[in-house]
């Protein structure tokens, strides 16, 4: 297993959708086994093959909840079914998100409070899994990385400009910029 780099906005995988997985074969696994490491190191509850720049339409997950129970696992070509946005005033405390993508930041974004995620595992069987509150979170924003969008993409005023500015102060935005968990500490 190895640590990659994860990509940072602006790299062309980022912003592009990722091609379905056609087979589990041993370089699938080894990728999957390598994103968890560089998920753990970072340290982050998911992360998508493009972040590690690999077009393809796959991620990891783990996050333990507040009953510590460990949520891991893949998720293979998925798809994913949301409840309706709630409305409201967003709530900087509870609704924050970060991304390894964007590292070191963090921003107010409305995401559904429940989802169900239909995926397969490295063993080609296929689950499902009804998820609320912070994991159907981490499964909206993965799936999101899926499509070519960083979770940065879907902020709305003031939170997108405060973004923007945050990408040109750390002159992100153009391809080939990376980070490398363990060695550099960009998420501090």
């Amino acid at each position: 297993m190895a640590v990659l780099p994860i990509m940072i906005t602006g790299d062309p995988v980022l912003h592009s959708p990722a091609r379905p997985v056609e087979g589990i074969d041993d370089e699938v696994r080894t990728l999957v086994a390598d994103m968890f490491e560089t998920m753990d190191e970072a340290p982050g509850v998911g992360l998508a093959a493009p972040q590690v720049g690999v077009p393809l339409r796959l991620f990891v997950y783990g996050w333990t909840d507040d009953d510590d129970v460990l949520h891991r696992g893949v998720a293979i070509n998925p798809t994913l079914w949301l409840s309706p946005l709630p409305v409201g005033e967003l709530d900087e405390d509870t609704e924050s998100e970060g991304c390894l993508s964007f590292p070191g930041e963090r921003f107010p974004l409305r995401r559904a409070e429940r989802a169900i995620l239909q995926a397969t595992d490295l063993d080609g069987q296929e689950y499902e899994v009804r998820a609320e509150g912070w994991l159907a979170r981490i499964f909206q924003h993965e799936y999101d990385h899926l499509d070519g969008l960083l979770y940065v993409d879907r902020l709305g005023h003031p939170y997108g400009k405060a973004a923007a500015k945050a990408q040109r102060k750390n002159s992100w935005g153009v391809p080939g910029l990376s980070w490398l968990p363990g060695r550099d500490h960009l998420e501090d």
